[in-house]
């Protein structure tokens, strides 16, 4: 009969449970917990088979017969019926040789050649409710290992499966540790946000695009609403980042919603939260943008395409300062200021029905539009620069220069898609880049027709005469143009239509010539 030290094997065991209580990594912890084993008990291989999806495959393995076909053994458990008892009934068992002259044969047949009457023993791992495997003990000499040992290491198996549970836990509360810690480094980043943003801006060098940074850090300090609009791509976001952080909320929250991207039956919920039971799938009460921006501000972002019936809510929200969740009579007060943005022409849409005209007198209080990236092309250098310093931060690689003759080309491009298109090209050039220059492809698209190419002025200069200059040819077209839709200039068929500006632009040239709109 084989006999173990039972006095070490309960010392081992406390020393286990210990280690089972300040798990490290889990491949250490069952080579210590073998090793701890294989200590007291006499043996020429000590496994611990770990039990996924029925199968038992060897994890951890010790002893003198260990080679590479062991530690890439599996059993399969519908083929071993005795295992399968083990862990079933939680009891350590000694294999007999009738136990390995039957079908189901010895655990290492085939991989092993052990005597006939060598001494074998399994200890099933588990915790809870859950089977997590067993251990094996073979040893070449024959007899039969003592009942008050296999008592013992019943106990052990259980103390392993539970530093095992204890280590798979430990592991999930690091990786979840790990995500907070990137969560809260978004965190920060979206704090700065702000800041950057208002840097990016600052630098701009194009005239109209400082008239409206100035015009931003002046209106940013006040609680006024702000109305951005401007081309898809244009950066009314980093605007709306950069007047949060400008503003006395900058240490509040920064929300933004995309009017836009919201299912039509959602919208309410998502701005103004819901209660439990509301409607069929609110499980639970859920606080809306308002709520979160509470003492900060809300970006609401493509308001032009927010339905009808939610403008008037959103009205009443902008004038009373209070709100009601959906399903519930309770009114809340928030204190939160709005910035609204859209490519869409608001004013139109107010002539057209679509929009509320009381609505967009509450958001356009202090109106500002930023110019596409082709009107403002001395940007480019420093823009691109700024977007490849971004990346360079996200990725951790980098940096990259920009070849000159990519700059001469991204200088005549037109910029259909903005500044959006910009940070695209980039990312693109970066990603076929062999080195730290990168040479730019730009889409074969065609250039956006000049302003006014929608009429034919008809105008022939006679040889030999002088010359028009170009703000005398902007005002001969001008006058012809309005004299073209009788002084109409917004909506379909109106002067901005046929020149292809924006209403807001055309009004600014009218303006800046001094002609004035002629009624119908």
């Amino acid at each position: 009969m084989i006999t173990g030290d039972f006095q070490t094997l309960t010392g081992r065991l406390e020393e286990l449970t210990r280690l089972a209580g300040t798990p490290g990594r889990l491949e250490e912890l069952l080579t210590r917990a073998l090793d701890a084993l294989g200590s007291t008990i006499p043996h020429d291989l000590v496994a611990l088979l770990e039990l996924e999806a029925g199968v038992l495959q060897v994890r951890v393995a010790r002893g003198p017969l260990v080679d590479k076909r062991v530690l890439a053994h599996r059993l399969p458990l519908e083929r071993h019926p005795t295992l399968r008892s083990v862990m079933e009934t939680r009891r350590a068992r000694v294999l007999e040789e009738h136990h390995h002259s039957g079908d189901e044969g010895d655990p290492y047949d085939g991989v092993l050649e052990l005597p006939h009457g060598h001494s074998c023993m399994v200890i099933p791992v588990f915790a809870g409710e859950r089977n997590l495997g067993v251990i094996t003990f073979d040893s070449r000499t024959c007899g039969l290992y003592p009942p008050e040992l296999v008592s013992m290491v019943t106990v052990y198996g259980q103390v392993i499966g539970l530093a095992m549970v204890t280590a798979e836990l430990a592991g999930a509360l690091d990786r979840h540790r790990r995500r907070l810690q990137e969560h809260n480094r978004l965190l920060e980043d979206e704090a700065r946000g702000g800041e950057d943003a208002g840097e990016s801006l600052a630098r701009s060098r194009h005239p109209e695009m400082r008239r409206v940074v100035d015009a931003a850090r002046q209106v940013a300090v006040t609680d006024a609403p702000v109305l951005l609009s401007g081309e898809t791509g244009t950066g009314k976001e980093v605007l709306a980042r950069a007047l949060h952080g400008w503003s006395n909320r900058r240490d509040m929250p920064f929300v933004k919603v995309n009017c836009a991207a919201l299912p039509a039956g959602l919208v309410e919920s998502e701005l103004f939260g819901h209660v439990k039971g509301a409607f069929s799938g609110a499980v639970r009460d859920r606080p809306g943008r308002f709520q979160l921006a509470d003492g900060g501000t809300l970006l609401l972002d493509e308001v032009g395409d927010m339905p009808l019936e939610i403008q008037a809510r959103l009205l009443r929200v902008l004038q009373e300062g209070t709100l009601q969740p959906v399903g519930s009579d309770h009114t809340m007060r928030v204190d939160v200021r709005v910035i609204a943005a859209t490519h869409v022409d608001l004013e139109k849409a107010v002539e057209e029905g679509t929009f509320r005209e009381d609505l967009y007198y509450r958001l356009s209080v202090f109106p500002l539009r930023l110019p596409p990236l082709r009107e403002r092309r001395e940007d480019l250098p420093q823009l691109a620069a700024h977007i490849l310093e971004g990346i360079q931060r996200r990725t951790g690689r980098g940096p990259w220069l920009l070849s000159e003759e990519s700059l001469c080309r991204m200088q005549s491009y037109e910029w259909p898609g903005n500044i959006r298109e910009l940070v695209n090209v980039l990312e693109r050039a970066r990603i076929l880049a062999r080195g730290s220059e990168l040479d730019v492809e730009l889409p074969r698209v065609r250039n956006r027709p000049p302003a006014g190419a929608a009429m034919k002025t008809n105008v022939e200069q006679p040889s030999g005469s002088k010359l028009p200059s170009l703000v005398e040819n902007e005002r001969a077209y001008l006058e012809r143009l309005l004299a073209h839709t009788e002084g109409r200039v917004y909506g379909a068929g109106g002067a901005a239509e046929i020149a292809g500006v924006p209403p807001t632009t055309l009004q600014s040239r009218l303006a800046r010539l001094g002609l004035k709109r002629k009624a119908r």
